[in-house]
């Protein structure tokens, strides 16, 4: 047993994979997983600050901080502007992946869905973008050609499906259908190309998670009881994912294939929505032109309001955590905080956010986080505060316009789970007859592949191997 069989990685990519459910509740169900786990170094992995899915998965891939990387989230704010966002997408990300650097040894890569690949970029192998990408009528894979082999094989590939509606047998159906489809894609690459890397990550797991928590977990609030008609529907989508791993591995030799399986970030039950913005107002540090608009009784959306520049001090971002912004004299438009009272502003709106008691008056476990106090460096365009509201077990909710800001259910539509801090990872070596337990962070899983090629460079993490 050992690195030195290793002649192959075969990365398995989970979205939001929880160390509590994949490692533990439902393992005995997943008879293919837990060959590999009980096989495996594993354990928990802690993601990054913030653990969304972009950056993380890019975190993982470069060993590169989200600072490093500038990337914060999906939506970024554009520098000097109240409202304009942009979209995160592959051409912003700079930093050398795995790959790249395995392709410098002449090592093939095949990568299916590792976000954020969308528009495909040239690697030296196979790629197919993810779940950003608008749909199958642009160009999605590199080499091009590759979109015309895929539509042969399953015909309209599905890069994602929309989770936050009322009809949950529709998101059901497409989840599986979509699953499907790309482990046929995964299984044909595979066979048919030649490589030496093989990476896919799996969304359809994170978007089960977020449209059947309420179902499944009884602890949920809003639970409806064990005779429900989708309390099974999470595990049986981890027997669907346990399935198609299995008719997989039947195409790896394991005696010469290291085989990861790792995820973003972890999962657990949304307590509720805090309208953060609506509290900023009632706090006194958004100030607003119409506040009758307030009264309608009707959810309002921030560009909505008419907000007077000239007094705010800070606004933010809805989201599983939110950003808040300071308006800055000379950084922003209308700016107001002088840039000698940065600091001292943003400290207190940051003790002031620390403050916030839950519904009923208990004390939440509330993070704010500094992005240049946690990253070595941060570039573009980041947020002034990340902000967990009570350790993420609430989601920040961008609207506002409500009785009071603590809400039921997210703002956006259903959506029962919010992201947690750990996510998963194991890692089988040819040969290997017991699993060992470990505990890494997200930066270790480059410096690790690395490892497995042979390779070391100078980056955050350290090899597990």
């Amino acid at each position: 047993m050992g690195v030195e069989e290793v002649k192959k990685v075969f990365v398995i990519g989970l979205d939001s994979a929880p160390p509590e459910l994949l490692f533990g509740k439902l393992l005995d169900d997943l008879p293919n997983i837990k060959w590999l786990v009980e096989r495996s170094i594993y354990g928990p992995m802690q993601s990054t600050i913030p653990a969304i899915t972009i950056p993380a998965w890019m975190v993982m891939a470069t060993g590169k901080t989200p600072g490093e990387l500038g990337l914060y989230g999906f939506r970024h704010r554009k520098a000097g502007a109240y409202n304009d966002i942009w979209i995160a997408h592959s051409l912003m990300v700079k930093e050398k992946a795995v790959w790249h650097y395995i392709a410098e040894k002449g090592k093939k890569s095949i990568l299916v869905g590792v976000p954020p690949s969308y528009p495909p970029r040239k690697i030296n192998g196979y790629l197919v973008s993810c779940f950003i990408t608008p749909d199958a009528s642009v160009d999605y894979t590199y080499p091009k050609e590759l979109k015309n082999e895929i539509e042969k094989l399953v015909g309209e590939y599905i890069f994602d499906v929309v989770f936050r509606k009322e009809n949950r047998d529709e998101v059901k159906e497409q989840l599986w259908e979509m699953t499907r489809k790309r482990f046929e894609v995964i299984r044909y690459l595979i066979q048919e190309k030649e490589w030496d890397y093989f990476q896919f990550v799996e969304i359809g797991l994170d978007r089960v998670h977020h449209a059947f928590w309420k179902y499944f977990d009884e602890n949920h609030h809003l639970y409806p009881g064990d005779d429900n008609p989708y309390k099974n529907v999470i595990p049986n989508y981890y027997k669907l994912l346990d399935e198609e791993i299995g008719k997989t591995l039947k195409l790896l030799d394991l005696d010469e294939t290291a085989i990861m399986i790792v995820s973003d970030h972890g999962i657990k039950a949304m307590k509720g929505a805090f309208a953060i913005n609506q509290w900023l107002i009632e706090e006194g540090l958004l100030k607003i032109k119409n506040p009758e608009i307030l009264k309608e009784g009707r959810q309002v959306r921030f560009n909505e309001l008419d907000v007077d520049w000239s007094r705010t001090i800070a606004w933010a971002w809805g989201g599983y955590y939110s950003r808040v912004f300071l308006n800055v004299k000379g950084r922003e438009p209308q700016g107001v905080v002088k840039p000698e009272e940065y600091e001292k502003v943003r400290d207190e709106v940051a003790e002031l956010i620390k403050t916030i008691r839950g519904p009923n008056g208990e004390k939440w476990d509330t993070k704010v986080f500094y992005p240049e106090e946690i990253y070595p460096v941060a570039r573009g365009n980041k947020p002034d505060m990340m902000v967990y509201l009570d350790d993420l077990n609430w989601r920040a909710a961008g609207t506002l316009g409500y009785e009071t800001p603590y809400l039921l259910e997210n703002d956006l539509g259903p959506d029962d789970a919010v992201h947690a801090e750990y996510g998963v990872f194991s890692l089988y070596l040819p040969g290997m007859e017991e699993g060992k337990r470990t505990q890494l962070t997200i930066y270790d899983f480059a410096p690790t592949v690395l490892k497995l090629f042979g390779m070391e460079k100078p980056l955050r993490g350290r090899s597990v191997i």
